[in-house]
């Protein structure tokens, strides 16, 4: 696969997305996420959800960008319901944990890794003084199910990127870390290095905020960030919904674009651009898009990308009318964005994750990329692979009912297995050749 020439300041930026598990459901178990809430409860459509995010890999492939996936983690997680008090047999842990603690028993079936924004926050070789690529993944100790992801996402990332980078712990458990959701990075044209953006949360009069300064701080610590810049999220974002900054905030290359209530302060990158840094910032004003308006479409949610095309955002297809439709329209006409791309996402958005929830951003150099392990490179006979794999192991429908049955945990394993002997296979074919 040939690397875009894209302006990220760093040669290359790496897409990695994480498959929709056999498990994927409406739990209402995020904290603060509205989507979340509303559509807790219904029956989702685990092999929808997995076929929406193949088609999202595939449009990104197609446009020239570099894309990884990632397995689905083992679900359901039984070491939670055994260390919450549930004992004996797989069968009697689950029906006891639907009676007692119904919420424990979605979040040991959550399959939340699948938003992989939050797997880990990224700092490009080219912005650390070390010169090394670094990455924290996210501990994500504000909710119970998402706190598991942790330790098999660290590992996760290190298969896949090798000696690309280095891939740290997560943080100590009492500095509330999401990852890349909370973090930005924006380049200054002619820079020879970028600026990170880390976010942090105001909690609002209605929700906690997820992220704190401390977290961000040590995050850009530890990865000997440059010119590390720390901006507050808006109480009154975190109260409309808006959990994670990536909900009312994005940026590509040099440019900033964020809802003018996203921040506590409504211009931060003022600040920069007064210490000589020449960022831009496109501010959108209550009076074009409401902060209701931008939590519910998710047109800030976008996946924007350098192309050989031109700046290209993927765009949830909700975003296709209306006021959000105006928005990236001016987008357009100003010249921030060049192309716009719809996709149907609405397994994902019913949880409240849009394109940009579902990938992990990694700017790396050419030299890294030649390191990443080729097995999770993304082209389209590996997603035609996949996308059989979908269809012989995800149910059309599953409901919160079915998480009782001790026959789901046979099935997702049996799925699981057969994934892991397809990425076998496909490594042992990439060797021989």
């Amino acid at each position: 696969m040939t690397p875009p020439a894209g302006d990220t300041g760093t040669g290359v930026e790496l897409q990695i997305d994480r498959l929709a598990g056999p498990s994927h459901l409406f739990g209402g178990l995020g904290y603060g996420n509205l989507a979340s809430h509303r559509h807790a409860g219904r029956p989702s459509s685990p092999r929808r959800a997995a076929h929406q995010g193949l088609a999202k890999m595939r449009r990104v492939v197609e446009l020239g960008v570099p894309q990884a996936v990632l397995a689905p983690q083992r679900r359901p997680d039984l070491e939670l319901l055994h260390d919450c008090g549930f004992e004996g047999s797989t069968a009697r842990m689950l029906e006891r944990a639907a009676a007692e603690a119904p919420e424990l028993l979605r979040a040991a079936w959550s399959t939340s890794a699948m938003w992989t924004a939050n797997a880990a926050t990224v700092t490009a070789s080219a912005d650390a003084v070390d010169g090394r690529l670094q990455v924290t993944p996210a501990n994500l100790t504000s909710q119970i199910h998402r706190s598991r992801e942790a330790r098999a996402t660290t590992l996760a990332l290190r298969e896949l990127l090798g000696g690309a980078a280095v891939v740290h712990e997560p943080l100590p458990p009492a500095l509330t870390d999401e990852g890349a959701a909370n973090h930005m990075r924006l380049v200054p044209p002619g820079a020879s290095a970028g600026i990170g953006v880390f976010v942090w949360g105001a909690d609002g009069a209605r929700f906690r905020a997820r992220q704190s300064r401390l977290a961000s701080e040590a995050v850009a610590r530890r990865h000997h960030d440059r010119h590390p810049a720390f901006w507050c999220q808006h109480p009154a974002a975190v109260d409309a919904g808006a959990f994670h900054n990536d909900v009312v905030a994005m940026s590509i290359g040099d440019s900033v674009i964020h809802h003018a209530l996203a921040f506590t302060d409504p211009d931060p990158a003022a600040a920069l651009r007064a210490a000589g840094l020449a960022v831009r910032s496109i501010v959108v004003p209550p009076g074009e898009l409401s902060l209701q308006e931008a939590v519910d479409s998710y047109v800030f949610n976008s996946q924007l990308l350098d192309t050989d095309r031109g700046r290209v955002a993927v765009v949830e297809a909700r975003c296709a009318t209306g006021r959000p439709a105006a928005l990236c329209e001016r987008l357009v006409d100003e010249g921030i964005i060049d192309e716009i791309v719809f996709v149907d996402l609405d397994q994902s958005m019913g949880n409240g994750g849009g394109p940009a929830c579902l990938r992990l951003r990694v700017p790396m150099s050419e030299a890294e990329f030649g390191a990443v392990d080729p097995t999770f490179l993304v082209d389209a006979g590996f997603c035609d692979q996949l996308a059989a794999w979908v269809d012989r192991h995800h149910r059309d429908e599953l409901t919160l009912d079915d998480l009782r049955d001790p026959a789901l945990v046979d099935e997702v394993d049996a799925a699981l297995d057969d994934l892991d002997a397809l990425l076998e296979d496909r490594r042992r074919a990439l060797v021989a050749a």
